[in-house]
Formats: structure tokens, sequence, C-alpha cells
């Protein structure tokens, strides 16, 4: 694993630092508050373009992004950006996948559909990211309670929701991720 430089990154959000983490031929980010608190709070959050920076409407993904900036500016922690476009399934196929979800099928079926499983991501790095900034212990913010048993040497002491405000484009996909996916909405 290569790693970054720190440097300084002023948001709308609030002033954070900044490092990258180079895994093979992805490249993960991670923002944080100068300040780490000894327990930190920590959002694990993958990739998504069309959510995260075109502001699609069909994921909940940009706006657990801006929930988590704002949630870490205000209490120290860290938002650990992988890599991991559509559910790890990459943009080509993510676009595709979407294409099946305009046809009638839920998030999971276009996943399988195209021959995925309905989630592809992989969390490793995190325990490695986490070891580099000497924390062993999080308060993970996050809707998706497999997440906190995805280590095997750091201790989610609490398990904090992300609070989305679902709209029309994205009541679906949400209603998948509770039903299908075991998320805690």
């Amino acid at each position: 694993m290569e790693i970054s430089q720190i440097a300084n990154l002023p948001t709308k959000y609030g002033n954070f630092k900044i490092q990258s983490f180079k895994e093979g031929e992805k490249e993960h980010l991670v923002i944080f508050t100068q300040n780490l608190p000894e327990i930190p709070l920590v959002r694990i959050h993958s990739e998504c373009l069309t959510g995260d920076a075109l502001g699609s409407l069909k994921c909940d993904c940009g706006e657990q992004l801006e929930y988590a900036l704002k949630q870490i500016n205000e209490k120290g922690g860290m938002v650990i950006y992988l890599r991991q476009e559509g559910r790890g399934i990459g943009l080509f196929n993510k676009v595709n996948a979407y294409h099946l979800q305009d046809k009638g099928f839920d998030t999971v079926e276009a996943n399988h559909q195209l021959g995925f499983e309905a989630d592809m991501r992989n969390f490793s790095i995190v325990e490695e990211i986490l070891k580099h900034f000497n924390i062993d212990k999080i308060k993970l913010l996050t809707n998706n309670p497999k997440k906190e048993f995805a280590f095997k040497n750091i201790k989610v002491t609490e398990r904090i929701p992300v609070k989305v405000t679902p709209n029309p484009h994205n009541e679906k996909y949400l209603k998948t991720k509770k039903e299908k996916m075991g998320h805690i909405l």
C-alpha cells in the first residue's frame, strides 16, 4: 500500500485534512478532522459518481456523504472514501444496472441479471487505513449493519444511523436496501 502526503482540504462542510491510499490500481481517500477524538466517528463510503458528484436522486449516496461530512466536522472523525463504484461492479456495469432498474428490476435483481452478487464490495483496506492512524475503536456512521462486523481488529463501539430523506426516485431503492440487504432505515 502506498500512502500520500497529508494536505489541507477546505470544503463547504468544514476544514479537513486529506490523504490517499493506493491499493493496487485503486486509490482511496481519507478525509479527516485535524484533531481526531480517541474514538472517532467514521463513515466508510463507497464511491458513487452519480450520487456523490452528479446529485442523482436514484440513490441516497450523495446525501449520505454530505450528512457524514457535516457530522464528522462537528464531532471529529473521518470519511474513508473507497473506490468501489456500484457496490463493487464498476461504473460501466452500474449504468447497465440503472438501465435494468428503469425496466422494473430492483438494485439487487439488476446486479443478478448482470451476473454479479448484490454487493461485491471489499472492506479489508479499511483496517489497514485505520491502523495507519493508530485507531482500533470507532463509532461507525452507517445504516448497513454488515459493516459493523466487517473487521477483525477494529472494535465498533457504536453504530450511528445516517439520516436521509427519501424521494420519489429512490423509494424503491431504499425499500430494497432495507428488505433485501438488511439496512436499518
